[in-house]
């Protein structure tokens, strides 16, 4: 039963290989069409398979493994066919290859192939260094849908590239040196929106040698200056909440003066309203308890600054007079109910003492 259904799956794969194929030959040949063809392959590729599908591709138990998991989507089982079978998709990199420059053709890249990439042998230096460049920019573009969307769509292409190659030594050399530093900066930036900071440690320890360390500082330095520089580009709120809460892990880390300075002011930054973030109530609250936690020293007049300056925005004095009431009955309204409940338990032990 076994062999019959391995067959379907390859009959299946290669019919969306063919399929593919044609797009990309047809994307080729209308420039008009060009980008609504690519645009629309990428989106194909990255859909989650049907039910239908399912029993054709997958076996009873792989199809519970990969629900317990997370969503399967069609290039998880294309990228796995091109490894086993790279001819079958060697025509479809040759038509990519001709259609480098186009916006979507990078993300289709990145989704079929980036298994495939540290698979096959390519001698050419400067083909590695494209295909590698290639690789870092359409996984940058497709971790950004998924920041923009808050989902995790693409949960599965990060996990192979940061669990699979960039702390697997071996695996990691296999592309050009600029385009593996290209890939650790690109790491760095998304590690707390995939929540996969508790191999941050392991993860610094293989960051490759940057040609300007002596400026920026050592591996965990430049972590810390590509996440910065990601949470200000942020703009959907659970996004940015999840950012700032994720980095309760950043203690540890020894870090120059400059990036220290730099951490501190990018999360300072969330904790006024107004211009230029315009952040929310949460957000401030989260970006406060962030700052306090990471920089104990220096607390008290940090809120003692911030209130002053609160000053300047007489048209949230209102909202905040109004939270700072609510805060107040809720809390009061706790501690009546835990006093409550405290003499409740009192008047019960007695009796419970003289019962027994």
């Amino acid at each position: 039963m076994e062999q019959p259904q391995a067959d379907r799956r390859s009959t299946y794969l290669a019919a969306l290989t063919l399929e593919i194929q044609k797009k990309l030959q047809k994307a080729l040949n209308t420039p008009v069409q060009r980008p609504r063809l690519l645009e629309v392959l990428f989106a194909d590729v990255a859909l989650e398979v049907k039910d239908e599908a399912r029993e054709i591709i997958l076996n009873k138990e792989e199809d519970e493994i990969t629900k317990t998991e997370q969503n399967l989507c069609f290039y998880d089982l294309l990228a796995d066919y091109y490894v086993k079978a790279p001819q079958a998709g060697n025509s479809i990199v040759d038509l990519i290859v001709q259609l480098w420059s186009q916006y979507f053709v990078s993300h289709i890249f990145a989704l079929l192939f980036h298994k495939w990439l540290f698979e096959v042998s390519v001698e050419n230096t400067e083909v590695l260094l494209r295909y590698g460049s290639a690789l870092v920019q359409g996984s940058s573009n497709i971790f950004w849908i998924d920041i923009q969307t808050n989902r995790r769509r693409f949960l599965s292409l990060f996990r192979f590239l940061f669990e699979k190659v960039a702390i697997v030594p071996h695996e990691s050399n296999k592309i050009a040196l600029q385009a593996r530093r290209d890939l650790y900066l690109l790491l760095s930036r998304f590690l707390f929106f995939y929540s996969l900071d508790d191999m941050l440690e392991t993860f610094i320890k293989h960051f490759p040698a940057f040609p300007n360390a002596f400026l920026i500082g050592g591996p965990a330095d430049v972590f810390v200056i590509e996440v910065t520089d990601q949470l200000q580009k942020l703009k959907v709120e659970p996004v940015v909440l999840h950012y700032i809460s994720r980095m309760s892990t950043l203690p540890g880390l020894e870090l120059r003066m400059t990036t220290s300075t730099r951490l501190k002011a990018c999360l300072y930054s969330f904790t006024s309203p107004g211009g230029p973030m315009y952040p929310t109530r949460a957000v401030r609250h989260a970006a406060w308890e962030t700052l306090d936690l990471l920089f104990p020293v220096g607390r008290y007049p940090r809120h003692v600054i911030s209130l002053f300056f609160r000053l300047l925005y007489p048209w949230c004095w209102p909202s905040s007079c109004w939270n700072f009431i609510k805060t107040c009955i809720r809390a009061f309204f706790c501690y009546f109910i835990n006093k409550i409940i405290a003499s409740w338990e009192k008047m019960r032990r007695p009796k419970a003492a003289k019962s027994s």
